[in-house]
């Protein structure tokens, strides 16, 4: 956000809310944000992101899934689940902050 239009304190807890949630919760926390806060700009980003980026590890985690029987899976199981936990944390982070996050490797679903 610019600083013409600061992001309050309740805005940045949502949004770092959103992001944590994923780990536990997968795209829900992110899906309820972006149908509920339809009239806040930066609310509404951040849980598009958060979306958008949830939706890509659910999508890692079926191929990862699939691949198990090729034995690639095994490994790339633990790694999606590790970078969603590390990547969820440092969205949480920079947006607690007040600041805009986009996750590198997600894929661009919503817009």
């Amino acid at each position: 956000m610019t600083d013409a239009n600061p992001v309050s304190k309740d805005q940045t807890n949502i949004a770092a809310l959103t992001h944590a949630g994923g780990i536990f919760f997968g795209f829900l926390p992110s899906l309820i944000v972006y149908l509920l806060k339809t009239d806040d700009a930066y609310l509404r980003a951040q849980a598009m992101e958060a979306l958008n980026f949830q939706i890509t590890v659910l999508i890692a985690v079926v191929v990862a899934y699939v691949s198990m029987f090729i034995l690639i899976g095994i490994l790339l199981l633990p790694l999606v689940i590790l970078a969603n936990l590390v990547l969820c944390i440092v969205a949480a982070l920079k947006v607690s902050k007040g600041e805009e996050y986009r996750y590198p490797f997600a894929l661009r679903l919503l817009s």
